[in-house]
């Protein structure tokens, strides 16, 4: 027997006397064998020729042969019957089933409704007029929704009116002096945001303590009544070139916390792969044909790979939509890192059923899974403060909440007629879409709620300082992108607040960053320019500056207060709950408590600098790249933080230096924030390590309550992204037996090809046979991967052809 076909042979994982038995059935000409392997050419002189039909014949030996697919699941993976037998025929074979029979609805994107004519305007009303959701629960929820925001803007405008006016009584000209007005304006922005985050907190507070909540989604529910037939329900997933072995491991657990319920035959899987690392696609499809074979998810688990990548994860979604949106009532949109519990699910679903008005239902999700010390500190303040906030949220804007792109529930059919997202009018995409989405939802009368008291929702953090800036600056340009959306025509007050809010959560770092300059410029002038006593062209009386250190101390305090106040009700809320044990303590949350604090204290002058930054490249029509973030503990490298925080670390120097040079004084009131920046380097890679955070995590520091007490799915998650390991990669799915059988079979063949196709196939073959896989662009490996039959002839090519470049057997992984 040839070298190459008793080496192919090995990788086929099969018991020794099967592969025996094998090797003397080809050795004998068995014609059963023939399409097994690309060596019968040099076995049998050159007599079998490969026509175009016979790559898939080959794909379903390989797979039956190689043990991941007996005879029962390849026909339920592939849409057959029991006799194997076709049930549907597609108008192109595709061996197996990874999606459903497509069942088409429009989906196509209407004008914005800004700046567009009246009878477009008209039109739009017309559509929302044609699905206006029916009678909810509660009859005035939105009244209430109205009277609490009213109350929500009156606190805030009376609070910020008293802070900036002692802020003019501290000024030494009291807000009439060079540079002081625009920096009282600053002022009044800042402290009117910072009044937003208190009273928040404070409705939370009181919402989860003291006041009965009327209008709870949770208690419209009756866990004892099932969930219809009819809702069903489909989970999507979309993924862009992310951490196979984590993706899959999330599904898996998920899916088993649905079986647990009793009520997985509700719900369908959807993984959306937009993925064009040549590397990834492989390893995706290996992951699902795995994961359906061990959880027996054929028919119920699907997996598609988009061709086009329109619009990032919005036009995936919307692609979804358009071709499996009308087999479903629900979906639930998760993200990569995302993990469900059955309980959570079923919930929604539940919820849904309960408030038929509602078109979104977002939960609180809880921030788990990473060991780095920078995302530690981001689980422990998530796990805290979140179901605070989350509350207060709640009790402010009730069905009028956020949507935040992922762990929420959907109503299909409203969301497909009112939510396909165009090009903006410069011929820009929507890039936060979450916020767009549920907008256009409410301009429609469908709710949108926040369940902030439903547990199992969980994601991951970035683990250090630059994953977590590169998340932002996505973020922030996509917000500043939305700044239009304030005005659009027949939006409700409190979406175009939402838009405002998105804004601000960025555009406040820069206005922190002027108002800080600001200081120190008054500061220069009031020590080296002479006063000037007379500033008015009628003033008859000098005004004398005036300087009152006990008032400004006063401010202080006061404007600390309300940005500490709400950790401390945060401890006092955990504490009257009986949770502190879950968090290793009340004495070991309240020392948490202050390192939070203190690391708060120290990322903040560094996020002001790249979030004022980010903001003005998005203001200025600098374009971003958007790429997914990495899914595992990464440490940073001193130079490649010394590279990052540079600048900030020079401009926390220089303006040390000057502060001090003009006022000792001063300088120890900006010392947190120049501190801050000097320490930017050592602060990034000292949070990223993950030993750190291992070591602090055995001593007590931010302990969570999923660590204390690990719920299932996020222990099974982490023991299947332990065990799954590297996956294949582009080489093995060319030149592996089973990995190329996984991969073709995964794709599509079609039934015919004109002369110029072949034409290009051929060429294609050619050169990647004798050029080798390094050779390959990652656009020429993508072709491949997209040509099954060119894919199944170039793996039989690189066992048989002579003239085969060798990095294709010696580069694949061992069998």
């Amino acid at each position: 027997m040839p070298d190459s076909l008793r080496a192919y042979l090995q990788r086929l994982p099969l018991e020794a006397d099967e592969r025996e038995r094998l090797r003397e059935r080809i050795e004998a000409g068995d014609p059963e064998t023939i399409p097994l392997a690309g060596p019968h050419r040099e076995l049998r002189g050159g007599m079998y020729m490969l026509p175009n039909a016979v790559p898939v014949e080959s794909v379903v030996a390989r797979l039956s042969l190689s043990h991941k697919l007996d005879r029962e699941d390849l026909n339920r993976a592939s849409g057959r019957d029991a006799s194997g037998r076709e049930t549907a025929i597609p108008a192109y074979h595709r061996v197996l089933r990874t999606m459903p029979p497509i069942k088409r609805t429009s989906m196509a994107p209407r004008l914005w409704p800004f700046g567009v004519p009246h009878a477009a305007n008209k039109a739009h009303k017309q559509d929302h007029a044609s699905i206006k959701p029916p009678a909810g629960p509660w009859a005035h929820w939105k009244r209430a929704a109205l009277l609490r925001r009213i109350i929500f803007m009156l606190l805030i405008v009376v609070q910020d009116g008293a802070a900036t006016w002692s802020m003019a009584n501290v000024m030494p000209y009291q807000g009439y002096g060079k540079l002081e007005a625009p920096a009282l304006l600053l002022f009044a922005i800042l402290f009117g945001w910072v009044c937003t985050g208190f009273w928040t907190a404070v409705a939370g507070f009181l919402t989860l303590t003291v006041l009965p909540d009327k209008y709870n989604l949770s208690k419209l529910v009756d866990t004892r009544k099932a969930i219809p037939q009819n809702a069903r329900t489909a989970i999507v997933m979309p993924i862009c070139n992310e951490d196979v072995g984590r993706v899959f491991a999330g599904i898996r657990a998920t899916w088993e916390s649905l079986q647990r319920t009793g009520q997985a035959s509700h719900f369908d899987f959807f993984v959306l792969s937009d993925s064009n690392d040549p590397d990834l696609r492989p390893a995706e499809t290996a992951a699902w044909l795995d994961l359906c074979k061990n959880v027996d998810g054929f028919g119920r688990i699907f997996y598609r790979w988009r061709k086009h990548r329109l619009r990032r994860k919005s036009g995936n979604i919307a692609d979804f939509c358009r071709r499996w949106g009308a087999n479903y009532r629900y979906m639930v949109v998760m993200d990569a890192d995302s993990v469900m519990t059955g309980d959570c699910l079923t919930g929604l679903v539940r919820r849904m059923e309960a408030c038929p008005d509602a078109g979104i239902i977002q939960t609180q999700p809880r921030c788990v899974g990473r060991d780095t010390l920078h995302a530690r500190i981001q689980q422990f303040a998530n796990a805290a403060y979140g179901p605070m906030f989350a509350a207060g949220v709640h009790f402010w804007q009730l069905g009028e909440a956020l949507y935040w792109g992922h762990n929420a529930i959907i109503r299909v059919d409203p969301f497909v007629k009112l939510c396909a997202l165009g090009k903006l009018p410069n011929d820009e995409e929507v890039l936060s879409h979450d916020f767009v989405e549920a907008a256009l939802m409410r301009r429609a009368g469908w709710g949108v709620w926040i369940a902030y008291d439903l547990e199992g929702s969980y994601e991951e953090v970035p683990t250090n300082l630059i994953e977590e800036l590169q998340r932002d600056a996505r973020w922030c340009h996509g917000n500043m992108l939305n700044a239009r959306f304030v005005l659009a025509r027949g939006l409700q007050s409190s979406q175009r607040g939402v838009f405002v809010s998105g804004v601000m959560s960025y555009f406040s770092a820069p206005l922190w960053f002027c108002f800080l300059v600001l200081s120190t410029a008054l500061l220069a002038v009031n020590i080296l320019v002479v006063p000037d006593y007379f500033s008015h062209p009628d003033q008859l009386f000098p005004q004398w500056p005036q300087f009152k250190p006990r008032e400004a101390i006063a401010l202080f305090t006061a404007t600390a207060s309300l940005l500490y106040l709400p950790k401390i009700l945060s401890l006092m809320l955990i504490g009257l709950r009986g949770e502190g044990k879950r968090f290793g303590g009340m004495f070991t949350l309240f020392g948490n408590m202050l390192e939070e604090i203190i690391f708060s204290m120290l990322f903040a002058p560094v996020r002001m600098l790249f979030h004022s930054r980010f903001v003005m490249a998005a203001v200025m029509g600098q374009k971003i790249r958007w790429k997914s973030p990495a899914r595992e503990d990464a440490a940073l490298e001193w130079g490649q933080a010394a590279k990052r925080f540079a600048l900030p670390t020079a401009l926390g120097l220089v303006w040390g230096v000057g502060v001090y040079w003009l006022s000792h004084a001063y300088f120890w009131w900006m010392f947190p924030i120049l501190i801050a920046l000097v320490l930017s380097i050592p602060l990034a890679v000292f949070t990223s390590g993950s030993h750190v955070g291992k070591r602090l995590r055995k001593a007590g520091h931010f302990v969570i309550p999923e660590e204390t007490r690990p719920p299932i799915e996020t222990a099974r998650t982490a023991y299947y992204t332990r065990k799954a390991g590297e996956g294949p990669g582009f080489v093995d799915a060319v030149a592996d037996p089973i990995i190329n059988a996984s991969v073709c079979a995964a794709g599509s063949l079609r039934r015919k090809s004109s002369g110029i196709v072949r034409h290009h196939r051929d060429k294609r073959i050619r050169h990647a046979l004798t050029a080798g896989p390094e050779a390959l662009s990652a656009e020429e490996k993508n072709h491949l991967l997209n040509d099954t039959a060119a894919l199944a002839e170039l793996h039989y090519a690189v066992w048989s052809a002579k003239d085969a470049h060798p990095d294709w057997l010696h580069s694949i992984k061992p069998a």
